[in-house]
Parts: C-alpha cells; sequence; structure tokens
C-alpha cells in the first residue's frame, strides 16, 4: 500500500483544524482527484496548481471551509451550483482558470469577503454577486465582462475594493 505524505501526516495526528491541507489524493473514474475526508475539519484547502478540470464533487461536504483556492487550474465553465453548500467560506481564489462563468449561487456565500476570478475567460456576471454584503475585494482583472453586469454589482457594493 502506498502511503503519500497527506496521509503519514493526519496518521500522526498533525493535522488538525485550521492547518492547510494540501491536496495528495486518487483520482475517480472520471480523472477528477477527489479530497480526503479526513481533511473535513481543515479551515483551509489549497487545490491549486493540480490540473483540475473541475472541482471535486466532496469539496462541497467540507463546511467548516473558511478559504478555498482552485487557482492555476483548468476549471471551464463554471464553479458547480453546489459552491452555495459552503456557508462559512471567506475567500475564495478561482484565478487563472479558463472558466467562462460564474454561478448564481455564489451570491449565497454570505460570508465571503475576498473573491479572485482574475485571469479567466468570464464573459458574464451574475447580478446575484451583489448580494455579497461582506464582500471586500473583487478581482476581475484579466477576463472580458460585460461593464453592465459590473456597474450593477458596483452600485450594490459601492465599497468594495475593485481590481479590474
Amino acid at each position: 500500500m502506498k502511503i503519500t505524505y497527506l496521509s503519514a501526516i493526519i496518521a500522526l495526528g498533525l493535522l488538525g483544524a485550521g492547518c492547510t491541507a494540501d491536496y495528495v489524493g486518487t483520482t475517480n473514474q472520471t480523472n477528477v482527484p477527489s479530497v480526503p475526508t479526513q481533511v473535513s475539519n481543515a479551515k483551509k484547502l489549497d487545490l491549486s496548481n493540480k490540473g483540475l478540470e473541475k472541482i471535486p464533487a466532496n469539496v462541497f461536504d467540507q463546511q467548516n471551509l473558511e478559504e478555498l483556492d482552485v487557482s492555476n487550474n483548468r476549471l471551464t465553465g463554471s464553479i458547480q451550483a453546489e459552491i452555495r453548500k459552503l456557508n462559512n467560506l471567506r475567500v475564495l481564489n478561482a484565478s487563472n482558470n479558463q472558466m467562462t462563468g460564474v454561478p448564481a449561487e455564489v451570491g449565497q456565500l454570505q460570508n465571503l469577503e475576498v473573491l479572485n476570478l482574475s485571469n479567466n475567460q468570464l464573459t458574464g456576471l451574475p447580478n446575484e454577486l451583489a448580494n455579497l454584503k461582506k464582500l471586500k475585494t473583487l478581482n476581475l482583472s484579466g477576463n472580458k465582462y460585460s461593464t453592465q453586469d459590473l456597474e450593477v454589482i458596483r452600485r450594490a457594493l459601492p465599497n468594495v475594493n475593485y481590481i479590474l
């Protein structure tokens, strides 16, 4: 049996709540990795630079997650609607992917403070982003989104730091 770095840390009891969990896992039949269930109490999850084409489904079961980094992957389309389940999420970094859209369900992340969508292929923004009342920073640089969509969000959230 192959022991991965993460399983060795878990076995030694060194991975506790609030620690960053670097992704090490297996792939399933659709070649989408899954996140080890042992990290379910982690507050930060770094899945950057993993070659992901979509976010592993069991990430959305991580109810304690406050920071999710899925940057520098190959995410296409839009993040799955299940993102809405991450009620405690404060930081979402989905920069440097190939996403063309943002799901309206991101607007349900009421604790979100930082949303980094830079360097994707976004052509539109959901009006629901205007529901993010705790948002402090929205990074949209490197995209070709509709300025009309952005204006709706800016009117509703005038105090956000917009990085365009």
